[in-house]
């Protein structure tokens, strides 16, 4: 497969890391973020994107946290729809996170993400610490998602298809106001709980939610 061509000027800002991976010989490079460690409901979503080369980044771009709402949604459709942007997303469910444990349930999630780019990815870069078992090499850095252009599109993909799929649960749990907090421990989430109890999108083994469930019985 032809290698491709350096990003223009990537030496400097947030293309640093790629550059630096380019010089070691990795051509193909996926940023890998996940959004949804810490809410007491839904999924944990992973990203993993590949920029395409000489490559105009769309405007904005930034860790998906420093975006206001409408620039994120903005940035998600444009990445989506660039068929030269190579992207896919890992989701693990609740269940599985009660099952395994958060910690574990976001090393799948972004397992899983970057395995659904394909076989020739060389190397990803990955916000935060180092992952176990992803299916390639990869570098862990520290606030990544505001430091790599890769991650920090990774980071808007994945935060972007978490809330859709909150908002989604919010037509069929309308009593506990997904579509607003995206299942964080807000107070309006803390008092839904307190009320209904959690439903089946709860994550069961979180201690707020344990003792929602304690209380109910």
């Amino acid at each position: 497969m032809k290698q491709p061509e350096l990003f223009p000027n990537e030496e400097q800002g947030l293309f640093y890391f790629e550059s630096e991976a380019r010089k070691r010989g990795c051509f193909f490079i996926a940023g890998v973020d996940e959004a949804g460690r810490g809410p007491l409901a839904g999924p944990v979503v992973a990203a993993a994107v590949v920029l395409p080369h000489n490559f105009p980044i769309p405007q904005g771009i930034n860790d998906s946290k420093k975006l206001s709402s409408s620039q994120r949604q903005r940035l998600f459709s444009e990445i989506k729809e660039n068929s030269k942007i190579r992207w896919s997303v890992g989701i693990v469910d609740a269940l599985k996170i009660d099952e395994i444990n958060i910690l574990q349930a976001t090393y799948l999630a972004m397992k899983k993400s970057v395995e659904g780019l394909g076989e020739n990815v060389d190397f990803c870069l990955v916000d935060g610490l180092p992952v176990h078992g992803l299916p390639v090499k990869h570098q862990a850095i520290v606030k990544g998602d505001s430091r790599s252009y890769s991650i920090a599109a990774a980071s808007i993909i994945a935060k972007e298809t978490r809330d859709e799929m909150m908002v989604n649960y919010s037509l069929e749990f309308p009593e506990y106001g997904f579509e607003k907090h995206k299942g964080y421990g807000t107070k309006m989430h803390m008092e839904a709980l307190a009320e209904f109890g959690p439903c089946p999108i709860h994550r069961m083994t979180f201690e707020p939610v344990r003792k929602a469930v304690k209380n109910n019985e």
